[in-house]
């Protein structure tokens, strides 16, 4: 079976900044990663509206490239494999487990979806699907010194069976999610989707989040919670009390083309009231 490819390179390109495809170097990741996470946000707007997550690569595209969405780890980390790939990156996609907001040493189940880049011998791992705590750059895998970013710090730490990302939030650092090198097919994809899609202990079938991240900034929105964290100074948070107001959020402050769904805006009022 053929490898699939992209039918929109140049557009995807240029949403981040790129007219002409770049050499496959480290500087070249260090930008794909940086202005994907502004560019394109992470939402799981499809979960709430009770709409199958289509993770094939067409439905991606689509979603994405041309009608104003985003997606999660299933969804961005996917296409962006798709396109370091096509660059002439040496990159393969890897799978974890995500702990964060978990007690240390907790074991979740196996739903995130991310890469590891091969450059010149060293390897990285690349990450443009994590929420409002997604790495905006990437990351070296074997060096379990504070790895800065534009944004947080982190850090690798290698263990018995496998590596636990951590993140420097407020001086503490805080587990992110453990991963490991195994081989992942299209199966192993297919079946963590599914369950984050429609498993209903999944968050993802439970609450609205919604992130993106700028230049010393992110924002984040958890349900009704909208707030800006802005690098080295307080957050900025606020309340959404209805859904029209939550729309225009969504459309002013992520850059989301909200679907007209009947069946979503009843779903937001109930997480605002929830919130």
């Amino acid at each position: 079976m053929s490898e699939p490819h992209l039918t929109n390179r140049a557009l995807y390109l240029q949403r981040l900044g790129f007219d002409a495809p770049p050499a496959p170097t480290l500087e070249t990741l260090r930008q794909l990663q940086l202005r994907h996470t502004g560019a394109f946000p992470f939402e799981n707007l499809t979960t709430l509206s009770g709409q199958p997550v289509l993770i094939d690569l067409p439905s991606i595209e689509q979603k994405v490239l041309h009608d104003g969405r985003g997606g999660y780890c299933y969804e961005l980390n996917n296409l962006f494999l798709v396109l370091l790939q096509e660059l002439g990156f040496d990159a393969r996609g890897i799978s974890g487990r995500v702990v964060m907001g978990q007690p240390e040493g907790a074991r979740t189940a196996r739903t995130h979806r991310l890469s590891l880049v091969t450059l010149d011998g060293v390897r990285y791992i690349t990450d443009v699907g994590f929420g409002g705590m997604v790495p905006t750059a990437p990351l070296m895998l074997d060096n379990p010194a504070e790895q800065l970013t534009p944004h947080e710090p982190y850090r690798i730490e290698q263990h018995v069976d496998g590596y636990t990302l951590r993140a420097n939030v407020g001086g503490e650092w805080r587990a992110m999610y453990i991963f490991d090198l195994q081989r992942q097919e299209d199966i192993d994809y297919a079946v963590g989707n599914w369950y984050v899609s429609t498993h209903p202990e999944s968050s993802f079938a439970r609450q609205l989040m919604v992130a993106r991240t700028g230049e010393g900034w992110r924002r984040t929105l958890n349900n009704g919670n909208f707030a800006i964290h802005r690098i080295g100074s307080e957050t900025e948070r606020r309340q959404v009390t209805d859904v029209d107001e939550l729309i225009g959020l969504l459309e002013r402050e992520f850059g989301i083309r909200v679907p007209v769904h009947a069946g979503l805006k009843r779903v937001f009022e109930g997480l605002i009231e929830s919130s």
